[in-house]
């Protein structure tokens, strides 16, 4: 039985939501908080959250942002207040999965549940335990940790990592944005280009010293991106390129 955490500051939303989800197969629980969130985390495994982004003095994009840097978790944005295009862009860029706009249905919320939680096999497979090395850069897959030469860590939140991955996996090979977009585990259609965007220029912050002329993740117009370095994986003499 998979583990939803939800949180909501409406009592009422939480409670609907918990009962619903419960008498679909899953245990559910809710929380009102990022405090509460840290010590539900801590205690009990979880495999999805849904965080609504109005939380009164809180902001639910700030939870979003540490659940990413923290786990691969998926997570599901609801926000009836917040419609614009630019905060879709910004919930997608910090790690969010997917996001639903109010008033939505319940059967939709469910479906939309059951394809985050659907897991790639492949995926899990190729990227268990693989330490990516490139320029002095080392990426651990199975502690999602990327440190620079002098060993210095560089956060990275759910779709940083996930984007980086796949440009690891596959070094000087042009991506698509529909590639790209599958790897970083966004769905929204309709914003879909401009979020890949996003996630390319914050990727290049951290990993490029200049960001506006990239070594790394170079733009081929018209076709996608290409990660144009070599690659090894530590423990093997083979180099992806």
């Amino acid at each position: 039985m998979k583990n939803i955490l939800v949180v909501d500051d409406d009592s009422s939303m939480r409670n609907l939501l918990v009962e619903y989800l419960s008498q679909h197969a899953f245990h559910a629980s809710a929380v009102e908080n990022s405090r509460q969130v840290s010590r539900h985390m801590t205690a009990e495994e979880t495999d999805l959250v849904i965080v609504d982004l109005n939380l009164g003095e809180e902001d639910g994009l700030q939870i979003v942002r540490n659940l990413s840097t923290k786990s691969d978790i998926p997570i599901i944005i609801i926000s009836g207040d917040r419609l614009d295009e630019a905060d879709k862009v910004m919930g997608f860029e910090l790690g969010a999965t997917d996001y639903v706009t109010k008033p939505f249905g319940l059967t939709e919320l469910l479906a939309r549940i059951k394809v985050a939680l659907r897991e790639r096999p492949e995926r899990k497979a190729e990227n268990h335990n693989k330490v990516y090395l490139f320029d002095g850069w080392r990426l651990s897959t199975r502690h999602r940790r990327l440190r620079d030469a002098a060993g210095a860590e560089t956060k990275l939140t759910a779709g940083e990592f996930n984007l980086l991955t796949a440009f690891l996996k596959s070094p000087r090979q042009i991506l698509s944005r529909e590639q790209l977009l599958l790897a970083t585990r966004i769905y929204d259609q309709e914003i879909y280009d401009r979020s890949v965007d996003v996630l390319i220029l914050r990727l290049r912050r951290k990993l490029e010293q200049d960001a506006s002329n990239p070594r790394y993740i170079r733009t081929e117009r018209g076709a996608g991106y290409i990660f144009d370095i070599d690659v090894q994986v530590e423990g093997s003499r083979v180099r992806l390129q």
